[in-house]
């Protein structure tokens, strides 16, 4: 659209119909209203009677009462193009009896700006300034934006289309006698054989193309083009050639170069060349990567700078601001050439773009070469003495750009590259990611308006999300809603919702989302693709190699390769090593991908799935017997619970998410495997919420899930992760309802940890009697079905029950007979805690001795298991028996100062031991600190004691579990 001086209304119909007032977009509805527009607006003045309307736009097969229809199409247009409160007789639009008419001084058409610049153009011609007319009527030609009137139908229309192609076509031939006459001819006949043969025997065209050819040194291919056509013409029309072909036939014979190719001045001066394109719209939150290539290069060398990005992120936009920025610093020349690497149209050949190159910079005479060796011989020629600015865009790859770097001293080369462009040599590189946040809303409220997008914040922000930050996505839904004004952002929104519609709404015109991602996907290799299709299902954001690996049945190394091809390719990310994700959008447009094979896409998920589910299992102390149900791990990736666990850390947060991704895609029993499988995991690690969550998820769909162990085994976990969070209460009724459910089933294994669970529950709010009841028909029924982390959890219960009830050796025993089940299969954990809870009974007998070996052993298993509860408790217990065996007090005080450590490693919001272990730490530290004679010390700790404990018990206070 034109700037300032277009008047207040603007019609363009070179191209979709479209209006402006004082520069908004305005809605003209459906398609016949905009054609009764269009019959009104391209006859300004002119009074158009109801018939004569109906006739032009509908034909022979007018609309029943045509008469009616017509105020009401005129009326919504008055509304559209009249400010508010416009009265009918000051309207754009007016009317008489039985007729309309539409104003011809209210209104700027871009026909009338076509008008005015073909003229111009012609006039310069006219006067001997053939450069300066080619760039007047390529400005011409720049007007149309596609199909005249696209998209409507009609007498009047279809007439108007046709002329108005017709002035297309007559503007492209007089731009190509322009290059005839500024002696580019190669360039000529490369747009003439580009253009559509819409008429056959179109002579002038004929004329035209044998100028080039004779302009090129080929006269004898421009003869034959003549007699070609002379032949066409007898044989099927019956007639001759028409005079001024015929003209320039003879002109060819006698070589009548003044005829043909115009006078032949002295050279021309060296015109200003810029050949960028306009900046396409505001540049928003680019400011660091602006200075980067702006900033000045190394003086006397050809610096080269990349930008490379994933589809639609802007990458263009940056580096055409960046070369208007920096053209004055380039005197010689701005050039510019999209290489087309991922568009619908042919991608350029180094030898194409090295031949416009050439041209452009006015250096072809003649023929040029077609090898490129000598393509590339004469670029660097032409452009040794020259300080050039050279703006590639959407390059393939380094061999595509090498031949076309220029080799003047200072010159600089700008490339904008989906792939990154490693094995080229370049200065500067910048990798564009989707705007943040505050950038991506300050954009999209520049192209919908601000008071628009303000009057919805929330809404605004969201759309902002749904668009992934990704400009191109930005940009096409802020250009809907500026099409639609009668749609709120709320509203897109809610029909970009979900990932099926997301994509789909991304598009308007030309310009799609979808289409820029398809593009970069068509040009991997079918490998490529295939990973591509696969990261687009796995169950997390983020993911390592291994996954995919095990979704496609690849070797990892193999997968890894083809990751670091796609992240080269920009549709990857590798936020941090090894590990990778992808863009919202792009993962929605992967995903698409892989559904179009139902059969693969289901294949690979449940790989994923069952991938997750050998994590859980092997970092899982709990063992095969805890799970006998499921697929268990065979040929796991993971050698032992150490991978296993390290695997489950890196994928942070998102493993509640594997839970709820399987439920989604109508995998139940996955769902609460997994559940089950993280449980252990999950609660060493005090991450009780995301245990909830997951088992919360699961518990909804125990009753889809085939495996029927499930209706009993994650109401025991949910148990479980409760007991850990002193919510005995919730953990009781999900234990009493698991036992329920296994006995049922008649599970013993279930029924054992129900019942163990149950236990748990008791001894922690001091039923003693109650705990050893329950552990004990636990401890049995863990023997039948040989569970033996079970059966030394329940013997851990059951000392600690009597060990609450003062009965040392009944303790005792109970934690001897613990060892062998907690020894099984090389899990640290279990034994540490048993060696742990026996040192406490030595510690009580005055046993200090005996207490410092159990203790020592502990915290060797528990360091290596990674129990940091168990290890702060272990080594401040260590601390007391090593001061009650007699060993020096620094000692003591230096081992209760490791167990402080290591609380601290802990969060006192997490949990619920915090105080508790804190209290205990802090008083045994006190007592070594006395013992060695630093009162002050141990009065700071016995305070401290105090302190927490009064917090709380202000914190309890009204508190139910």
């Amino acid at each position: 659209m034109d700037g300032g001086t277009s008047p207040w209304l603007r019609i363009e119909v070179l191209g979709p119909v479209r209006a402006w007032r004082t520069g908004t977009p305005l809605d003209l509805g459906p398609v016949k209203r905009q054609a009764v527009l269009t019959a009104l607006a391209l006859r300004p003045g002119v009074e158009l009677s109801h018939d004569q309307l109906l006739d032009r736009i509908w034909g022979e097969d007018p609309p029943a009462g045509g008469h009616k229809v017509l105020p009401t199409h005129v009326n919504s247009l008055r509304r559209a193009l009249d400010p508010p409160g416009t009265p009918h007789t000051e309207s754009v639009i007016r009317s008489g009896k039985g007729w309309y008419s539409f104003e011809a001084d209210a209104v700027r058409l871009d026909t009338a700006d076509l008008t005015e610049r073909a003229d111009e153009a012609r006039r310069t011609l006219a006067a001997g300034e053939p450069a300066t007319a080619a760039d007047q009527f390529t400005a011409a030609l720049t007007l149309f934006r596609g199909e005249p009137l696209a998209g409507l139908s009609g007498p009047f229309a279809d007439a108007e289309r046709q002329r108005l192609l017709d002035r297309l076509r007559g503007l492209h031939l007089d731009r190509l006698d322009c290059l005839i006459r500024l002696g580019r001819h190669a360039e000529a006949l490369d747009e003439l054989a580009a253009m559509p043969v819409s008429d056959p025997y179109d002579e002038s065209v004929v004329a035209l193309r044998m100028r080039a050819l004779y302009g090129a040194g080929r006269q004898a291919e421009a003869l034959k083009v003549y007699q070609d056509m002379y032949g066409l013409l007898r044989e099927e029309l019956g007639i001759a050639p028409g005079e001024e072909l015929r003209r320039v036939h003879g002109a060819v014979l006698r070589r009548d170069d003044e005829r043909l190719l115009g006078p032949a001045p002295a050279r021309p001066r060296r015109r200003t060349l810029n050949e960028l394109p306009g900046d396409a719209g505001k540049l928003v939150g680019r400011e660091t990567e602006l200075g980067v290539l702006t900033a000045p290069s190394t003086p006397g060398a050809v610096s080269v700078m990349t930008v490379d990005g994933t589809a639609g992120v802007g990458k263009t936009a940056l580096v055409v601001r960046a070369a208007r920025e920096l053209s004055a610093d380039y005197p010689d020349g701005c050039l510019f050439v999209d290489l087309r690497a991922h568009s619908t149209r042919r991608r350029q050949s180094p030898e194409q773009a090295l031949q416009r190159l050439l041209r452009s910079l006015d250096t072809a005479h003649g023929e040029l070469p077609s090898d490129l060796e000598e393509l590339t011989a004469a670029w660097r020629a032409a452009t040794s003495p020259l300080r050039l600015l050279l703006v590639l865009d959407d390059a393939l790859d380094a061999d595509q750009i090498r031949p076309l770097l220029p080799a003047g001293a200072g010159s600089r080369v700008l490339v904008a590259a989906r792939r990154r462009l490693a094995d080229l040599d370049a200065d500067r590189r910048i990798t564009l990611e989707p705007l943040p946040g505050g950038d991506a809303v300050s954009l999209l409220r520049h192209i919908v308006g601000e008071d628009r997008a303000d009057r919805e914040p929330e809404a605004t922000h969201e759309l902002v999300g749904l668009c992934d930050g990704l400009p191109l996505a930005l940009r096409i839904a802020g250009s809907r809603l500026q099409n639609r004004r009668a749609w709120t952002v709320s509203y897109l929104v809610g029909r970009m919702t979900g990932d099926e519609h997301r994509l789909g709404e991304l598009s308007v015109g030309d310009r799609s989302v979808e289409a820029a991602f398809r593009m970069s996907y068509d040009q991997l290799t079918p490998e490529q693709q295939q990973g591509f299709r696969a990261v687009g299902l796995a169950p997390t954001v983020e993911f390592d190699a291994l996954t995919p690996a095990t979704m496609l049945g690849w070797p990892v190394r193999k997968t890894e390769a083809v990751l670091e091809a796609l992240v080269d390719t920009s549709l990857v990310q590798e936020h941090r090593p090894g590990r990778y994700r992808l863009h919202d959008l792009v993962r929605v447009h992967a995903r698409r991908m892989a559904e179009e094979d139902p059969a693969e896409a289901a294949e690979a998920r449940r790989a994923a799935l069952g991938l997750f589910l050998d994590a859980a299992r092997t970092a899982s102390d709990w063992g095969p017997a805890g799970f006998p149900t499921g697929p268990w791990p065979t040929d796991t990736p993971f050698p032992d619970w150490r991978d296993a666990e390290a695997w489950l850390n890196a994928a942070g947060g998102e493993l509640v998410d594997v839970v709820g991704y399987a439920v989604a895609h109508g995998e139940p029993d996955y769902a609460c495997w997994i559940a089950e499988g993280l449980c252990d995991y999950l609660v060493r690690q005090f991450r009780y919420h995301e245990s909830r969550t997951a088992l919360e998820i699961a518990l909804a769909h125990t009753h889809e899930a085939a495996d029927r162990r499930m209706t009993a085994a994650v109401p025991s976990c949910l148990g479980y992760t409760a007991v850990y969070e002193r919510r005995y209460r919730h953990s009781r009724a999900m234990f009493a309802r698991a036992l329920d459910a296994g006995r049922s089933l008649a599970d013993k294994g279930e029924e054992a940890r129900a019942l163990a669970g149950l236990g748990s529950v008791a001894l922690s709010v001091g039923e003693s009697e109650q705990a050893i009841t329950h552990v004990s028909a636990a401890l049995k029924l863990a023997g039948q079905v040989g569970d033996d982390w079970i059966a030394a959890m329940a013997l851990v219960i059951q000392g600690l029950a009597h060990q609450y009830q003062r009965q040392n050796q009944e303790a005792l025993d109970c934690f001897t007979a613990a060892r062998p089940p907690a020894a099984t299969g090389g899990r640290p954990r279990m034994l540490g805690r048993v060696l742990s809870c026996a040192a406490d009974i030595h510690l009580r007998l005055e046993q200090y001795g005996e207490a410092k070996a159990l203790l020592r052993q502990a915290v060797g298993l528990v360091e290596e298991g990674g129990d940091i509860f168990l290890c702060a408790r272990s080594l401040t217990r260590l601390g007391t028996a090593e001061l009650g065996a007699g060993g020096e007090p620094s000692a003591a005080i230096a081992f209760h100062q490791q167990a402080l450590l290591q609380l601290r490693l802990l969060s006192p919001l997490t949990f619920p031991g915090y105080d508790w272990l804190e209290m205990d730490i802090r008083g045994r530290l006190g007592q070594a600190y006395l013992s060695a004679g630093y009162v002050r010390e141990a009065a700071a700790q016995f305070q401290a004691v105090q302190d927490a404990r009064d917090t709380r018990t202000g914190r309890g206070r009204g508190r139910t579990t």
